[in-house]
């Protein structure tokens, strides 16, 4: 299946509005005041208004919500917090592990048990130092949340991607509706011109830098994990080929794992992840590297799986989902995938596994959008992300008529 282009308008729209926003860059404020929210916003099927729901926020990087409506935010520098009734709790969680915040790394994903309701548990992803502190890798805990502090906490993963840089740990995760967790493990800024394509890390299986991971709750290896028993495969791994994957929903109708990553210069991706999928990075892709040197001969080859979807030039894509609620029923069906260098919000259309149209929302509007999650009231709710680690809000968009 060839992979889609993005649609000529919005492709324009993404060009000249990300040019006027980096010229603007210099005298603007690297998030814009929340004061600015509660207009009225314009798009293909639904007027919407941007609500403030809680402020104070630093580096925001993930969105949980607890059945009585409350909201779990992990900071990157290390704190989880909650939002209560509306209210950003003073006191951040406690029995968080020690990471490494360095770079992009830190505290990274929330999610709940499936069986939370029962057993209480909440896991999360991180960067983790080594003793000494001078590398880090990708890492999973559980913990049980007593609506204080995480008890009982325990490391469930810990990824074979030790190294010294501080981007590209993946760290997105999620439960699909048979119980498996997937983990993202990206490929740790190993650069691209020092080995051959074939060799870098995230093409050798003997290690989990640039994979995806399927994993039982405890983080066993399920034993019908594509690789199990095959000599140079470590069992976690589901699929490989990624460069880091830092948004991943399951599509609440087919069960199918999604995932969208961050091209070089160019090539953000949208994947459907199948067991056993190669999705090429660095061998194949859309992007250049930041030096402007040609990182692929093609775009494509055999063996390896082609996105679904791309973006030329990147919008550097975050958290994504895919839209099931009552609060804007035209939008039912599509994924909303957060923007950071980008500043937008993309609402991707779906027929099948093919992407049928694109609109572009809040572009330059609310600044870098690290996580996008339905809320339980429907509404759609986005994590700000100040570059420079000033203080930043949770928002969410609600219909115009609210």
């Amino acid at each position: 299946m060839p992979p889609s282009r993005p649609l000529a308008s919005h492709a324009l729209l993404r060009v000249t509005g990300l040019a006027m926003f980096l010229a603007a860059a210099a005298c603007a404020d690297p998030t814009p005041s929340v004061a600015q929210t509660g207009e009225v916003t314009s798009s293909d099927h639904h007027d919407f208004r941007v609500v403030t729901v809680a402020e104070g926020l630093v580096n925001p990087w993930a969105i949980a919500f607890l059945p009585d409506g409350d909201i779990l935010v992990t900071e990157r520098p290390g704190r989880l917090r909650i939002i209560r009734g509306g209210e950003l709790d003073p006191t951040p969680i406690r029995g968080v592990p020690q990471v490494r915040a360095a770079g992009q790394g830190g505290l990274l994903d929330v999610v709940l048990h499936p069986d939370f309701a029962s057993n209480r548990m909440v896991y999360l992803s991180f960067s983790k130092p080594r003793m000494d502190g001078d590398e880090g890798t990708t890492a999973v805990v559980r913990g049980v949340f007593d609506g204080s502090a995480l008890t009982d906490v325990e490391e469930i993963f810990e990824a074979q991607a030790w190294g010294r840089a501080g981007q590209h740990f993946g760290s997105r995760l999620a439960f699909d509706r048979d119980g498996y967790l997937f983990v993202t493990v990206g490929d740790r800024g190993n650069s691209p011109e020092t080995d051959t394509p074939e060799t870098h890390p995230a093409q050798t299986t003997d290690n989990h830098v640039g994979s995806i991971l399927r994993l039982h709750d405890d983080g066993s290896v399920p034993s019908d994990n594509p690789f199990v028993g095959q000599a140079g495969y470590l069992p976690e791994i589901y699929a490989y080929g990624s460069r880091n994957a830092q948004g991943m929903v399951v599509h609440p109708e087919t069960n199918e794992v999604w995932i969208n990553e961050h091209g070089p210069r160019g090539g953000d991706e949208i994947n459907l992840v199948v067991a056993g999928a190669n999705f090429g990075w660095p061998v194949v892709g859309h992007g250049i590297n930041y030096n402007q040197n040609v990182i692929h001969d093609a775009t494509s080859a055999p063996g390896m799986t082609d996105p679904v979807h791309y973006w030329t030039p990147s919008i550097a894509t975050s958290g994504k989902m895919i839209y099931t609620g009552d609060a804007f029923p035209s939008w039912r069906g599509s994924m909303f995938v957060g923007g950071l260098a980008g500043e937008q919000l993309a609402r991707v259309t779906l027929n099948g596994h093919e992407v049928a149209g694109e609109e572009t929302l809040l572009l330059g509007a609310v600044g870098r959008i690290r996580d996008v999650r339905q809320g339980p009231d429907g509404f759609i709710y986005l994590a700000i992300d100040d570059r420079r680690g000033g203080e930043s809000p949770i928002l969410r968009l609600e219909p115009a008529g609210n």
